[in-house]
Order: C-alpha cells, then structure tokens, then sequence
C-alpha cells in the first residue's frame, strides 16, 4: 500500500478497475460514473451504523477520502481482485 498513490488509484479508475475499499469501517465499492463523477457503493451492512447503499462522489472527495482508505483492491471485468 505505501508504493500506491492516489495518482495511480486516479489512473486505475480512468481505465475501468473497480477499487474496493474499507472506509471508517465499512466496504466500498468505487468505480468512475463520468467525467469527474465515481460511484461508492456500501458493501458492508452495520444495524447500528447505517450508510447510505450509493454515493456519487467528485474526484476532489476521493482525493481527500484517499489517506484514510484501507485494504484497498482492485478488479477489472470478471479478473481475480488483487490486494495493493
């Protein structure tokens, strides 16, 4: 995780990966809508700490969403997830 930056996140997005991710606690899924516009959406279900299931995100709260990202992974189409 230390090598991967958000610049390479950013690219991966661009070229259709699907970026899984763990967020204060929770699993996501993003991946690129449109231009400048990602979809979140929740994995994880928590009883005592609902989330909203879709989020459209700009790539600026990605960015600041970033540092705190944790066990992220990567998937393309029907490819094996690989752990980064």
């Amino acid at each position: 995780m230390e090598d991967y930056t958000f610049e390479k996140m950013w690219e991966d997005l661009r070229n259709g990966y699907q970026i899984y991710y763990t967020y204060v606690g929770n699993r996501y899924l993003l991946f690129k809508t449109a231009e400048n516009c990602y979809t979140q959406k929740l994995l994880s279900d928590h009883k005592k700490n609902p989330q909203p299931k879709m989020l459209m995100l700009t790539l600026k709260r990605v960015k600041e969403m970033f540092p705190d990202m944790e066990d992220i992974e990567y998937k393309i189409g029907t490819s094996e997830i690989g752990n980064i």
